[in-house]
């Protein structure tokens, strides 16, 4: 399966066979690619989770099956390039643009923390030295306009999508 067919297949799909308003979808592709563009790949599901139990209690609804879908924009394959592109907005945001660590080097740590037959205890501590002392803080703060540009365009352009297509039934 080709990678645009797999995209229509596990992201556009499900917009369109939900049977919910398209606000209701957009909210949810918007909370989606919120947590998405996050430095918290493998926890972003559960947290769409925990973002959709305590909205739900201010009223507050959106689609948890899409949320939940969108949040795969980023994964174990596009891990690497996103992180750095967060720890690098992150630097810039600081003003260290003498620190800018190159790809390479995050790509080695995230190998060495994801992907080695380490220990778990191991890992544990490699995986908290990155993200807490080494890159964490540049990561974090760079991972916030790509937030809000996504959560943005996710919301707009879910919204575009059903609009053109509620225009394309009408015609026929």
């Amino acid at each position: 399966m080709n990678l645009k067919k797999l995209i229509y297949q596990k992201l556009i799909e499900p917009i369109i066979h939900s049977k919910h308003s398209a606000d209701y979808k957009a909210r949810g592709v918007a909370v989606g690619l919120g947590w998405a563009m996050t430095p918290l790949v493998g926890v972003q599901m559960p947290l769409v989770a925990l973002t959709w139990m305590i909205l739900k209690k201010f009223k507050y609804h959106f689609s948890l099956p899409l949320a939940l879908a969108w949040t795969w924009v980023t994964n174990v394959v596009t891990l690497a390039p996103v992180y750095y592109v967060f720890y690098i907005t992150g630097q810039i945001m600081r003003f260290n643009f003498n620190d800018i660590t190159g790809y390479q080097s995050l790509k080695n740590l995230i190998t060495e923390v994801f992907i080695s037959d380490i220990p778990f205890l191991e890992q544990l501590k490699a995986f908290f030295n990155l993200f807490f002392i080494d890159w964490g803080i540049s990561m974090f703060l760079g991972c916030v306009p790509w937030v809000i540009v996504s959560v943005f365009l996710g919301y707009r352009l879910t919204l575009r999508f059903e609009e053109k297509r509620n225009q394309k039934k009408v015609k026929g």
